[in-house]
């Protein structure tokens, strides 16, 4: 980076980010929220929290947008909701997959990893049934970029600590 001022650490996306997602249950909850759980007790029994954090946590990734709240109703009880990922919950799962490749990577039993995410198939198309992988990609389209070969520059809302 060639520019010499100091960004302004406060304006940083990811420190928004984990403002958001970044407790440990509130990423497990979007985790199992991706793999199709939608009710109170089906996050509660795959994740084995309490009540009232469960209920803090997903109070606070509805407020963030990260899941709606839906209201239903089976017959002769009341209301109750499910928690549905919004585009902007959806958009976490790479995010899950980089932790779970790193964690993979550094912190697997040594059996191996207890998951692997593969490519099922879309529609009427064969299973493909392969491993997926994230890839860091360029916009000119270049990949699997050596760390020496990325970093930060200012972007167009980039604000400079005063020198």
């Amino acid at each position: 980076m060639d520019d010499k001022r100091r960004l302004d650490p406060a304006n940083c996306s990811v420190a928004r980010s984990l403002a958001v997602v970044g407790e440990r249950w509130s990423l497990l909850i979007v985790r199992e929220a991706v793999d199709g759980a939608r009710r109170f007790g089906e996050f509660r029994s795959r994740l084995g929290i309490a009540s009232n954090l469960l209920s803090a946590r997903l109070d606070a990734l509805v407020a963030a947008g990260v899941l709606d709240r839906v209201p239903y109703q089976e017959p002769g009880d009341r209301q109750r909701f499910e928690y549905r990922l919004t585009p902007k919950g959806t958009d976490l799962r790479p995010t899950l997959l980089a932790l779970l490749e790193w964690g993979d990577k550094y912190l697997a039993d040594e059996e191996g990893p207890g998951v692997v995410v593969r490519h099922a198939a879309a529609g009427d198309e064969e299973p493909c049934d392969e491993p997926v992988a994230l890839v860091l990609e360029c916009a000119a389209g270049h990949t699997h970029l050596p760390s020496g070969e990325v970093y930060r520059a200012p972007g167009p809302g980039a604000r400079f600590l005063p020198a």
